[in-house]
């Protein structure tokens, strides 16, 4: 696991607190102190607590308790305690709360989604892409990584994955085959993955040894029969499902006993309904 760094922080908080805040600069006594306490309203699996608990330190609070990540709450438990001033409190609030509203609800997501897969297919990892929230991409991962998952891709630097457009600049797909063999023993460390969208397609990468094949929007069936062609004949080949898998059908795809399934949708369930309760201390 790891933590966003300081200076990533300060970037977040900046964003949200250039100057000052406003509301409170015109409070009187906003010396007071004070006490907040961000709990949960639902069921989660804790996701950046530790940015949470660390922005709070750079804008003067301190830190009472915190929730490591992954940790798995229920309804109305605390996940971040902390005091400061009425000030300080009001600044960290929100760039605290929100943090853990989008993260928190990737993980739990995540974790939801990753339970159905193992629940019909030991062997079948939840892989997540490159599709993260612009600018977000650090807690986006973090946040996946907590719930269980594990990156697809984090970026175009680190893994070989050929989409259609990539065969664009061959005449054929047969010359594009060809080409396989080449590109594994350039990067030999590395696996080629390669996406295909028909049987037709996805037998015959098989038949050039490829080393994965990622199966976009294919019908349950086509899978199904590619998954007993490739055990019967390329059995050291992987098989990914992508396109379209979210929680509400990810059980369908499990079934057929595919290698991993890819999904971009965990990045777009929205906010854990989280809630903040502020004490001043007279």
């Amino acid at each position: 696991m790891f933590n966003l760094t300081k200076e990533e922080l300060y970037r977040y908080i900046n964003e949200d607190l250039p100057y000052l805040d406003l509301t409170t600069h015109i409070q009187k006594e906003k010396q007071k102190k004070a006490t907040l306490e961000i709990y949960t309203r639902e069921n989660i699996i804790v996701a950046c607590s530790e940015e949470a608990a660390s922005i709070a330190k750079l804008l003067g609070c301190k830190v009472k308790m915190f929730k490591p990540s992954k940790t798995k709450l229920k309804k109305g438990e605390v996940i971040l305690k902390i005091k400061g001033t009425y000030e300080q409190i009001q600044q960290t609030l929100k760039l605290s709360q929100v943090l853990l509203e989008y993260s928190c609800k990737i993980a739990t997501q995540t974790n939801n989604m990753l339970k159905i897969i193992k629940q019909h297919n030991s062997i079948c990892e939840l892989l997540t892409t490159r599709k993260t929230i612009p600018f977000s991409k650090k807690m986006c991962i973090k946040a996946i990584l907590c719930g269980g998952a594990l990156p697809h891709r984090l970026g175009l630097s680190e893994s070989i994955l050929f989409f259609d457009y990539h065969r664009k600049i061959y005449s054929t797909n047969e010359e594009f085959y060809n080409q396989i063999t080449n590109f594994k023993k350039q990067l030999p460390e590395k696996k080629v993955i390669i996406e295909s969208e028909t049987l037709k397609d996805a037998k015959n990468l098989m038949k050039y040894n490829v080393d994965v094949i990622q199966l976009d929007k294919m019908p349950l069936d086509e899978i199904k029969e590619l998954v007993d062609y490739k055990n019967s004949n390329y059995p050291h080949i992987k098989l990914l499902v992508a396109g379209g898998v979210n929680l509400s059908n990810v059980e369908k795809y499990a079934k057929l006993q595919i290698d991993g399934v890819v999904t971009s949708s965990i990045y777009s369930c929205g906010m854990a309904n989280i809630g903040c309760e502020l004490k001043i201390k007279h």
